[in-house]
């Protein structure tokens, strides 16, 4: 068996409660995820986070590939952390843990997500040729995004 890891940090100036405020709202995954992934949010969505909320979405990973996808938040500690795993979907696994800490002049989110995909050697083979890299561009999208919305504009 094998696990992947993805670790992403990110610093925003924003308050702890501000980055809560749009991280722990389910809706905002569609607003952070890339436009051509055709991502639609199809129930669960309608309350603030808690443990044992199950949201269900659409996605498409690739171009002509739709699959639904339902997640579960198992953890939640306030303007701390959240953990969703999804119970239904693409990959075997998918443990997504959401951190968020104060630092001066802002907070840093990081996301550590351990996932497993099926079909054993094959996966291992579609992991190299694509799945890293989707991942990849899918949380290089998040970052930028987030950038856009809380104001961080950089300067070359």
């Amino acid at each position: 068996m094998k696990l992947f890891q993805l670790h992403v940090k990110q610093k925003l100036p924003i308050s702890i409660n501000e980055a809560w405020e749009f991280l722990s709202d389910p809706k905002n995954l569609k607003v952070i995820t890339p436009d051509s992934m055709n991502f639609q949010v199809l129930s669960g969505a309608d309350r603030p986070m808690f443990p044992g909320q199950v949201i269900q979405y659409k996605v498409t990973p690739i171009k002509g590939f739709k699959v639904t996808w339902v997640t579960e938040i198992t953890h939640v500690v306030d303007k701390n952390y959240f953990v969703d795993e999804q119970r239904f979907g693409p990959y075997s696994l998918w443990h997504h843990k959401h951190f968020i800490k104060e630092i001066p002049n802002g907070v840093e989110m990081e996301d550590i997500v351990d996932y497993k995909l099926p079909l054993g050697f094959l996966g291992r083979i579609m992991h190299a040729l694509f799945v890293k890299k989707k991942l990849e561009e899918i949380f290089n999208y998040r970052e930028e995004k987030l950038k856009e919305l809380f104001g961080v504009y950089t300067t070359n």
